[in-house]
């Protein structure tokens, strides 16, 4: 994957996680003001409504559509907090599974 993830690409991955039975999912959110990204990992009974909140809330360059200051820069999925911090640790173009 090259470039920047969208919205598609958030959606391919939180339906590949599903389909495969993964334990979690996570996504890499860099905000305006801070110095590094915040990391939100949720379990996959959560996957279908979080997905639904990301579709609502974000724009299709994953940006917050009440403040662009907010935006999704990477996610994984992985049956273990460790998987998570691995795959998220990769440049971004890695991160996509």
């Amino acid at each position: 994957m090259n470039g920047e993830p969208t919205m598609n690409t958030l959606i391919d991955t939180m339906d590949n996680a599903f389909i495969i039975g993964a334990k979690y999912i996570a996504v890499k959110i860099q905000m305006q003001g801070f110095a590094k990204p915040e990391v939100i990992i949720n379990e996959t009974d959560n996957f279908k409504t979080k997905l639904e909140y990301y579709k609502k809330a974000y724009n299709m360059d994953l940006t917050l559509k009440a403040f662009n200051g907010i935006k999704i820069v990477g996610f994984v999925f992985g049956d273990s907090y460790n998987d998570i911090q691995n795959d998220l640790d990769l440049p971004l173009e890695k991160v996509f599974k």
